[in-house]
């Protein structure tokens, strides 16, 4: 299995609508990836590690599926719909990363 996480930098004065990313944006990744998704989970940043740090992202989640192929199959298609949808929620650049889940 595979988790691709898309976080998003908590930078000074970002926009994030957590509501529309998870009630929208979310849901809307789930439908045109069907199967492909096995399931997906959301964050909300609150704080960083120190005490009184914010959180080094705003929000992200976190897309499961059973491998690299599974998701370009299921990403792809849609990937322009996708990602034109990121302007209803942020004005932030996300930060992607591909990986093996080793313990679940």
């Amino acid at each position: 299995m595979i988790k691709i996480s898309v976080m998003y930098p908590n930078t000074p004065g970002a926009r994030f609508d957590h509501d529309y990313y998870r009630d929208k944006h979310m849901p809307l990744v789930k439908a045109r990836m069907g199967d492909t998704c096995t399931y997906y989970t959301v964050d909300k940043g609150l704080a960083g590690g120190a005490p009184d740090a914010p959180a080094t992202y705003v929000g992200m989640c976190h897309i499961f599926c059973d491998s690299v192929e599974a998701f370009q199959a299921g990403f792809g298609p849609h990937a322009q719909e996708i990602l034109a949808d990121i302007a209803n929620y942020t004005d932030q650049s996300p930060v992607i990363q591909i990986s093996e889940v080793v313990v679940g």
